[in-house]
């Protein structure tokens, strides 16, 4: 079985186990973006829902 490269760059695994992944939005037009918003941009976020199941199907070394 192989991993998908571009996933495996793409989701990390906390250490319990849950995938984690950061957020889009923050490449370019931030002038208009306000503080708050870039701020919270730059926080990773837990994979939630149907996406969890496809993830692991992609990365299987990970877990």
């Amino acid at each position: 079985m192989k991993t998908n490269r571009s996933a495996a760059k793409r989701f990390k695994v906390t250490g319990k186990g849950k995938l984690v992944h950061f957020r889009a939005g923050r490449s370019h037009l931030n002038r208009k973006k306000t503080a708050k918003r870039k701020r919270r941009l730059r926080q990773d976020k837990v994979l939630e829902g149907g996406y969890v199941k496809h993830v692991k199907r992609l990365v299987p070394y990970k877990f």
